[in-house]
């Protein structure tokens, strides 16, 4: 597993993480640090606290304390040594760094108008550690092909967070992009993809590259808002199939129906747990109730690893009952 995320910390921290049990890298997801409180791991959804010695341990007792030094220091290496070109971020609470780490971010908020402004006194990290698992989205795509029209339904994938919606995503771009279609009756060539990248956690760019293999044929829009980044697209760059992460706001919805109108075929993904989710969602029920997604997925996390559920356009269920995945993924 790549561990350049670990150059984001002060030596101290960093010294400490490195001494972390290899096999704890493989599932290494979270790495979470609270100013006067323990230091914490989570690995493939297993909780540990950090002792000084680079240990694990479930005593909170035991642990390493960052001290407000630690937080100040680590701050400023996020922010390449300037806060103040980071206020957007701050006033979203989170910073992503290259690789499509994401660094959630918690302190005293300062209201301007009712609404968040600025984010200081920041005494919480959570260091989310993008990976990149090729394969992940095999057992899911040939159920994902409309063979009428050589291409794929428009789609919606629901799980709660840190189930790994982005992980499953990032591996539809690669593979819609390359032709990897996973049905041997599957013959026409991978398709034009569009990533609308918000957080930049899909593809990990840096500098509009992408890190991560989100296939040969496809173009990324990074840090932009959805909605907005949505038409850009559709006007330049004429994309087949539009990926786009944790739809939610109606101006998203807006902009989702607006490529169903031009021909674009929609993969997005939303938190919820189930597809009754939806209908506590104003902007996403109306694309609900209207039909737009032709197959919903409900993805989950378990110890044996990834699986999902499908249902049709009309909610119905379109596989056997048992949940379908990968059991290597954990």
């Amino acid at each position: 597993m790549d561990q350049s995320w670990l150059t984001v910390f002060p030596d101290n921290l960093r010294v400490l993480l490195a001494k972390l049990p290899p096999s704890l890298y493989a599932g290494l997801e979270e790495v979470r640090i609270r100013e006067g409180r323990p230091l914490e791991v989570n690995a493939g959804g297993r909780y540990y606290f950090v002792t000084p010695e680079g240990g694990m341990t479930r005593e909170p007792g035991a642990a390493f304390i960052p001290g407000k030094q630690d937080g100040n220091r680590l701050l400023d290496l996020i922010t390449n040594h300037s806060l103040y070109t980071m206020e957007e971020e701050l006033r979203k609470g989170f910073i992503t760094i290259a690789g499509g780490h994401r660094i959630g971010l918690a302190g005293r908020t300062v209201l301007s108008g009712g609404k968040v402004e600025h984010l200081r006194d920041i005494s919480g990290f959570n260091i989310r550690i993008a990976r990149e698992i090729r394969g992940i989205a095999d057992p899911m795509m040939p159920h994902l092909l409309d063979f009428k029209q050589h291409s794929v339904f428009h789609t919606l994938i629901l799980s709660p967070p840190q189930h790994g919606k982005t992980t499953l995503i990032r591996d539809l771009a690669r593979q819609i992009s390359s032709g990897t279609w996973g049905h041997s009756e599957a013959k026409w060539p991978g398709l034009k993809v569009a990533v609308i990248d918000e957080r930049s956690e899909i593809a990990g760019s840096k500098r509009g590259v992408p890190s991560f293999d989100v296939g040969p044929r496809t173009d990324v829009m990074d840090g932009c808002p959805k909605a907005e980044g949505i038409m850009m697209m559709i006007r330049s760059m004429s994309p087949d199939v539009l990926i786009v992460d944790e739809v939610g706001r109606p101006e998203d919805a807006e902009a989702l129906a607006e490529a169903l109108h031009a021909g674009v075929r929609v993969i997005a993904t939303a938190h919820g747990s189930s597809i009754e989710d939806l209908a506590s969602r104003p902007a996403l029920s109306k694309l609900f109730e209207a039909s737009f997604f032709q197959m919903y997925a409900v993805v989950r996390r378990s110890e044996r690893g990834m699986a999902f559920r499908l249902w049709d356009g009309k909610r119905r269920r379109v596989q056997d009952p048992e949940w379908k995945g990968r059991e290597d993924y954990a």
